[in-house]
């Protein structure tokens, strides 16, 4: 079986050591690969033992239990790394993931911290990713302007 984190290697060979405690996760990503596969399997208790102890209190295990029981997983798509090599401190990790909950398909697109404690990594907090605002790069035509196609007629009347 292909682990869910889309890496391409078997489960077995992939996150799960990480999830059974067998092994630790060397990087950042490893450790974010391994939590979404925890979410496909709602291997709850590796997502809060994964959970940086300074965050724990917050963790809501019934609710994610629930919501990782009843989410149809779709796949993880790693977009960006910063730090979490085996030699860093902190790292982030961007991450978009695809998912279907009460029959409503959703993406989620999150910028995840991580800290090393204790000489493990662990996950800190995620804070969501907003589409960036599109920015036009020519001015805005109004309907009632000339067409820029050169026409002399107005924009809603030629191309508009």
């Amino acid at each position: 079986m292909n682990c869910p984190c889309g890496s391409g290697r078997g489960l077995t060979d992939c996150c799960g050591p990480i999830i059974a405690g067998d092994v630790a996760a060397p990087t950042a990503e490893a450790l974010m690969r391994a939590r979404y596969t925890a979410y496909t399997e709602a291997s709850v208790d590796f997502l809060l033992a994964s959970l940086h102890p300074d965050f724990r209190d917050e963790h809501d295990a019934d609710s994610v239990r629930e919501w990782a029981e009843n989410s149809e997983w779709h796949g993880l798509e790693i977009l960006a790394t910063d730090g979490g090599d085996e030699g860093d401190a902190t790292g982030t990790v961007e991450f978009a993931c695809e998912y279907t909950y009460d029959d409503e398909h959703r993406r989620h697109h999150e910028l995840a911290s991580f800290a090393r404690h204790d000489g493990a990594w662990y996950f800190t907090e995620g804070e969501p990713v907003r589409p960036k605002p599109f920015v036009r790069e020519a001015p805005k035509v109004g309907r009632n302007d000339p067409c820029p196609c050169g026409s002399g007629r107005k924009f809603k009347k030629c191309c508009g």
